[in-house]
């Protein structure tokens, strides 16, 4: 083992993003015991953290087994983002966006960062899925205004450059 006097928070991302990348990191709980492998004593708030620091999110792997995936940065026009949105319908406060498989958290990410310029407006949060998205709308009546302006966004054309987001996207 490597003891480790003092890390930054930096370094420790690093050694996260090492450690995804050159094996199957399933959980907090695996991650924090790889850390300590490696000298580095985190606690699961930490660990956390530095995951949604990294964008990391939970995939399936060929086996079918639920593993954490860090992305990459890329630059995705709203056309990619729209191209997630199959179908939503609204009830209550709750609208429910369909995506394609591994799509929901990608899509999920962008909404809870307001990057769908306006269209999901009364938006309070999101919770994702493989394939499907709940948003939340800070209306009680609001799921049906949010999943029409989500297929709106979905279904929009216009003003594509100011469309354009910065998001991250898994590599596995």
């Amino acid at each position: 083992m490597n003891v480790k006097t003092s890390t930054t928070s930096n370094q420790r991302k690093n050694i996260i993003v090492n450690l995804i990348e050159e094996q199957s990191v399933e959980s907090h709980s695996h991650l924090i015991k790889l850390l300590a492998k490696e000298g580095i004593r985190v606690t699961q708030a930490t660990v956390s953290r530095d995951l949604e620091d990294l964008g990391a999110v939970r995939v399936r792997n060929a086996q079918g087994l639920m593993e954490y995936s860090l992305p990459k940065a890329a630059t995705f026009s709203g056309g990619d983002t729209q191209s997630l949105i199959l179908s939503a319908t609204g009830s209550a406060n709750l609208a429910v966006i369909k995506t394609p498989p591994g799509g929901a958290q990608l899509l999920a990410s962008a909404i809870d960062r307001t990057e769908l310029h306006g269209f999901a407006s009364g938006a309070i949060g999101t919770i994702a899925g493989d394939d499907t998205v709940i948003v939340i709308s800070e209306s009680p009546t609001g799921g049906n205004r949010l999943a029409k302006a989500i297929l709106d966004f979905r279904n929009s054309t216009k003003n594509q450059k100011d469309l354009k987001m910065k998001t991250r996207m898994g590599k596995k």
